[in-house]
């Protein structure tokens, strides 16, 4: 291996080494069972999904955002980790991501306000809950926010939770958090970006409350903070966690700022987070964000410089050199791909082929050295 390429060089957080820094962000496949027993368990399209990037050469696949609820999915079609037999679908995932040394990780995550949609390729509207038992004919439930403030005029007002059903939620992460190690993950990832409920207690943008889960910025990041002890309780010692945010709402007043995130991650960092990924937006409906290659970026580098915590730096990054540039300035300490990697699942090999790095190929793909 080429010392000369930082996105192949191995990054070790605890006792877990990611052979190269080229990961996989998290992706919404709305690909499970809707309704029934199968609720929420991951089938043939997502072994195949993650298994073909994970023989392309990523080092760590973070597989999508897995409802540690049934509310808390953000569509019927959503995986879940609520149960036992959700368990065992995943568990064959990461044992062969595992085989092809590839880390396996998987997010954690309750959509809050943003729950019961349809999946986007069927329009994505929300699926309201007009029958007498509280469901719809496309099988949408009523959603729970901190506050009774809808995602914008077609979603419906989300019923406000109570102090105590927070602490419960809080309690589903762990759980989901001990049936991900059972499942064979060696990293989780709690979500608290774009706007799904951890984000919406975040932000004053979406978070009204006045008790101890709202108002001042102590306030607003209790049930993150009470999250990530709860999972970090059952997450080993030996293992990361990660913590994925928006550091920004894209609001010129009103939301959340790159300012909170930077001690946000500070007190992450003393609650047992051991990487910060940073992404942004996602809270705020109708926000125009300027886009283009790296956009985020510079909230990681910001939030790198200024606290204690490792961070990864996703949103349109697609070249090798690019991804490079930015470890190689120490903007970051890993890149995430999301798009780039939906066109091309070996991107990591065809990065090494262009940086001088080495990924492991797969005895069957020898022939494509």
């Amino acid at each position: 291996m080429s010392a000369a390429s930082a996105l192949f060089e191995p990054y070790t957080l605890r006792s877990l080494t990611i052979p190269n820094r080229a990961w996989m962000a998290p992706m919404c496949q709305y690909s499970a069972e809707a309704s029934g027993p199968e609720a929420g368990v991951a089938g043939d399209w997502h072994f195949a999904h993650y298994a073909a990037r994970a023989a392309g050469g990523t080092g760590l696949i973070l597989v999508e955002a897995t409802a540690v609820s049934p509310e808390g999915r953000i569509s019927p079609a959503d995986l879940g980790i609520w149960n036992d037999s959700q368990v065992a679908a995943l568990r064959r995932i990461a044992a062969f991501l595992d085989s092809q040394g590839t880390v396996p990780g998987i997010q954690l995550a309750h959509a809050g306000r943003k729950a019961s949609t349809d999946r986007p390729w069927l329009g994505g509207a929300p699926l309201k809950p007009d029958n007498a038992d509280g469901t719809d004919s496309k099988g949408g439930w009523q959603p729970v926010g901190p506050s009774p403030v809808a995602w914008n005029e077609r979603h419906t007002v989300p019923t406000e939770l109570t102090a105590d059903q927070i602490r419960g939620i809080a309690a589903q992460f762990a759980d989901a958090a001990a049936r991900a190690l059972d499942a064979g993950f060696k990293v989780v990832e709690i979500h608290g970006a774009h706007g799904y409920l951890i984000g919406q207690f975040l932000s004053p943008h979406s978070n009204r409350r006045t008790d101890e889960y709202g108002g001042s910025f102590e306030n607003r990041t209790r049930l993150a903070l009470e999250v990530t002890d709860a999972v970090r309780a059952v997450w080993p010692e030996e293992l990361p966690l990660f913590f994925r945010v928006s550091a920004t709402d894209w609001l010129e007043e009103g939301g959340w700022t790159t300012e909170e995130t930077v001690r946000l991650a500070a007190l992450l960092k003393e609650h047992g987070v051991d990487l910060l990924d940073v992404s942004s937006g996602g809270n705020a409906s109708g926000v125009r964000i300027p886009t283009g290659p790296g956009y985020q970026v510079p909230f990681a580098a910001r939030i790198r410089e200024e606290s204690p915590l490792a961070v990864a730096a996703v949103g349109l990054i697609t070249e090798p050199a690019q991804a490079e540039k930015i470890l190689a300035n120490g903007e970051a300490d890993a890149v995430l791909l999301g798009r780039e990697l939906l066109r091309d699942p070996s991107w990591a090999r065809r990065a090494a082929r262009e940086l001088g790095g080495a990924v492991r190929v797969p005895e069957q793909y020898g022939y494509a050295i």
